[in-house]
């Protein structure tokens, strides 16, 4: 059975939709703000996320980069925000399809099963990246260490978690770059020698000779995870 996330504030919303979907044979859940929906799906893996974007606590927009740090779940973004700054935004934060509120059952249903069609999360979809020198929670933000909480600043965390969405690949120093600070900083390569020492001092058991966080002279760098047993 399809498990379908919606994230809505407007109890009407989420009931409307609870009883469409469910009498089309959905597995439904359901949150009121972006910091339910992100515990929710991590803690639920949906194969959708219906996602309003204006949410209390964290916005929706929140929602769908706190997503993407972990899963490639298709994300419908459901909201009556309908211009095309918004629309932009979000889409560019990670969102698959954007539907305009009101809205007919019958455009969103359709939607939802492209979406569908699209794949489900698979096993490299997991919230939580464990090494045997620390773990990290990519849909709580957080880090430990030795059973200890890691503080991780968020320039650190951002470069952290773009090398992890990689996991034993090449991440270049200019998509670094460009995802951590901006396309203007993509010959700033001085930042990342700074911000990965930095991580390696935190993360690594020998930060001098580094096991997880690893230089690619000239290129790049990459997260290398333990070995398969």
């Amino acid at each position: 059975m399809t498990r379908i996330l919606v994230v809505d504030d407007e109890p009407q919303i989420r009931r409307a939709l609870r009883t469409n979907l469910a009498a089309r044979g959905y597995d439904v859940d359901q949150a009121a703000t972006g910091e339910e929906a992100l515990v929710q799906a991590a803690a639920h893996l949906p194969d959708v996320v219906i996602l309003d974007l204006g949410l209390p606590g964290i916005d929706g927009i929140a929602v769908v980069e706190g997503l993407r740090g972990w899963t490639s779940v298709p994300i419908i973004v459901l909201s009556v925000r309908d211009a095309e700054a918004d629309k932009i935004a979000a889409l560019d934060a990670g969102a698959d399809d954007y539907v305009t509120k009101p809205f007919s059952m019958g455009e969103l249903l359709a939607r939802l099963r492209a979406a569908s069609r699209r794949g489900a999360p698979g096993p490299e979809d997991e919230p939580v990246v464990a090494t045997t020198a620390f773990a990290v929670d990519l849909a709580a933000k957080r880090v430990h260490r030795d059973g200890e909480e890691v503080h991780l600043t968020p320039t650190e965390w951002q470069l952290l978690e773009a090398l992890l969405r990689h996991p034993g690949r090449l991440v270049s120093q200019r998509q670094l770059l460009h995802t951590v600070w901006g396309p203007q900083y993509e010959r700033e390569t001085n930042y990342l020698r700074v911000y990965m020492a930095q991580l390696r001092r935190k993360l690594e058991p020998d930060p001098s000779r580094p096991r997880y966080l690893i230089t690619e002279p000239g290129m790049g760098y990459r997260f290398e995870p333990d070995p398969q047993t």
